[in-house]
């Protein structure tokens, strides 16, 4: 490594090294974290503590489907059992899944707990 030091009252306080080393390192530090947030991501799954969804939940909600019913369905459970999860009527949750009602912050946070699910998934 072609590097150069530089001191500040007889000690060693800057390095200087060529944008190419540089990036190198810069990148190695990427890869390291990378990895060790896969390695996070991994045990997580294995343990039960993380979950993915099948492509064709995936494939629904991106192509505009009401996530709230699309996870609600896939979950196996019905408009009545949500909405007691969630202490609203089934009436409630047909008219989030039908787009005719919002969700407060408050409905939010219970619909992502019963559904199992982030709320960014279900915004």
């Amino acid at each position: 490594m072609n590097l150069h030091i530089l001191e500040r009252d007889g000690r060693p306080a800057f390095v200087v090294l060529p944008i190419e080393e540089y990036e190198r390192l810069i990148n190695a530090l990427e890869d390291a974290h990378d990895a060790v947030t896969i390695e996070e991501f991994h045990r997580r799954l294995l343990s039960g503590e993380e979950e993915t969804l099948p492509i064709e939940i995936a494939d629904r909600i991106l192509a505009g489907e009401n996530p709230v019913r699309v996870l609600r369905k896939y979950r196996g459970l019905t408009l009545q059992q949500l909405a007691d999860s969630c202490a609203v009527t089934n009436a409630h949750i047909s008219q989030i899944e039908t787009g005719k009602r919002s969700m407060s912050i408050g409905l939010l946070k219970k619909m992502a707990e019963a559904l199992r699910a982030d709320i960014e998934l279900l915004i």
